[in-house]
């Protein structure tokens, strides 16, 4: 979900392998915790990152610290 911008309850339950309803579980615990928003379309459910969120920030900034160290480890290897 960091890398892009909205999806669906479908296609993040097709993304991560679990069940629908299991999916759900965790997106509502997601978005009770600050973490997501919703939007509901009738029967849709969209769900985005709240990039404004300090714990999302602090994870997005972990992530790509990670990678980038992943990636330097990777160029040593290689070179």
């Amino acid at each position: 979900m960091l890398e892009t911008e909205e999806l669906n309850i479908s296609e993040i339950t097709r993304r991560v392998g679990l069940s629908h309803s299991a999916t759900a579980r965790h997106l509502e615990f997601l978005t009770k915790s600050g973490l997501l928003r919703e939007k509901r379309f009738n029967r849709i459910r969209i769900f985005r990152i709240d990039r404004s969120d300090l714990h999302v920030e602090a994870l997005m900034k972990f992530l790509a610290e990670w990678r980038a160290a992943e990636n330097s480890t990777t160029d040593q290897v290689y070179n």
